[in-house]
């Protein structure tokens, strides 16, 4: 009994020559409506829309929520799998009413995809994180979903507990892969914006589905916050050297500029000297007196820089800053390397070595192929491998691995 679409109705009724206000008159008799809709059906092949194309179309919907709960998707899949069939589309609540029970279908299947490998164990620990954290006023499920607040070794420190407690959950492997990734961020962040209370008030099933899928979510995202603090850090120490560095340069910058004066008017004296052929060391004892002149040359060697004049050497200044973390970092990520990179990973693997045999003293067989020509000068020694450039080098390479997608964390995204 609905209108036709204004458009389409304008457009029919234009092919026939009639006003547009003529529908209102057509099909009066109700067998006249019947009648002309048979006819139709017959000759275009239309099928009217009944319980069993319903029932498929929940079926099918179903599979496609698996995927998205956005009903407008839902609807415009089903819309457009009628008319394919040439189905009769229903009435708009009947393609509302199938989108929402496939959905209302499709949540239990994801609700029990994320909680039949559950243990009785596995629910005990998911429980805790509704309570609160001792001594504290947040609850563990709270203070796991915090943010670092700046990149130093403490909030790092407290970033690896955070995601030492997700791990310690102990979730069944390979349950992250048993929901679409969408589904599993939807009900995350659906989680997320609810409070312990709200969250204890769910039917069980979906209780324990969704503290699953915020563990899951939330051990990804401290694992990146933990790589960006990473980032973040070795960044602030580069740009922390740099400056020192140019801090130096410009605090030497005008005794440099009077030795360049100095040796300038000295080297014109020494010019006309030979121009005159007059004697060279009382033409410089006429601008300053000798023992001047040889105690510049002392301080003009002290004020010169090498070739290779870089600021790398003022890193080791800040290597207690990545020494405060940098172990129980290494420890707690899961770290994979492509080819390109397999140099740096075995650093790192020897790294994690001596860092739980608590040794001090680099082995000189270590893997040394990821230095590059800037850091060798630092690192490889006449006595042998500097243990402190050697794992400031290691981790400064390693966050550029990461960065580049060369090395990845099990677990991030």
């Amino acid at each position: 009994d609905e209108p036709p679409f204004p458009p389409l109705l304008r457009m029919v009724a234009a092919q026939l020559k009639m006003p547009v206000e003529s529908w209102s008159e057509y099909g009066q008799r109700e067998q006249t409506r019947r009648e002309h809709l048979v006819e139709l059906q017959t000759v275009f092949g239309f099928k009217p829309f009944t319980m069993s194309h319903y029932r498929q179309a929940v079926h099918t919907l179903t599979e496609l929520a698996l995927q998205t709960d956005k009903g407008i998707v839902l609807a415009s899949a089903l819309v457009e799998n009628l008319r394919r069939q040439s189905i009769i589309l229903p009435a708009m609540n009947a393609i509302e009413r199938a989108s929402a029970e496939a959905i209302t279908r499709a949540n239990r299947r994801i609700y029990a995809a994320l909680t039949d490998s559950l243990l009785s164990p596995h629910r005990q620990r998911l429980d805790e994180l509704l309570k609160r954290k001792d001594g504290s006023k947040v609850t563990w499920l709270a203070w796991l979903r915090q943010s670092p607040a700046k990149p130093n070794s403490r909030h790092m420190l407290e970033h690896i507990e955070r995601l030492k407690s997700w791990q310690a959950l102990d979730l069944p492997a390979g349950i992250e892969r048993q929901v679409h990734q969408n589904r599993l961020l939807k009900i995350a962040r659906e989680g997320g914006q609810m409070t312990p209370a709200d969250l204890a008030k769910f039917e069980v099933q979906r209780r324990y589905a969704t503290l699953v899928a915020l563990a899951i979510e939330g051990m990804a995202t401290v694992t990146d916050e933990i790589i960006d603090l990473h980032d973040r850090i070795i960044g602030k120490l580069f740009n922390a050297a740099k400056n020192k560095h140019q801090q130096q340069f410009q605090a030497s910058g005008k005794a440099i500029n009077d030795k360049v004066r100095m040796y300038g008017r000295i080297g014109q004296a020494l010019i006309e000297a030979k121009q005159s052929g007059s004697d060279p060391f009382a033409a410089i004892e006429a601008v300053m007196p000798w023992d001047t002149f040889a105690a510049s040359v002392t301080e003009a060697q002290t004020l010169a820089r090498p070739a290779d004049f870089d600021f790398l050497h003022h890193i080791g200044e800040s290597y207690a800053t990545l020494r405060r973390y940098a172990p129980q970092f290494l420890g707690v990520l899961k770290l994979r390397a492509a080819p390109a990179a397999k140099g740096v990973l075995d650093a790192i693997d020897m790294l994690r070595g001596m860092n739980s045999d608590s040794a001090r003293k680099v082995p000189a067989d270590a893997p040394t192929a990821f230095i590059k020509p800037r850091w060798a000068k630092l690192v490889l020694t006449d006595d042998g491998i500097d243990r402190r450039y050697y794992e400031l080098c290691a981790l400064s390479e390693l966050k550029n691995a990461l960065r580049s997608g060369d090395v990845w964390v099990q677990g991030s995204r």
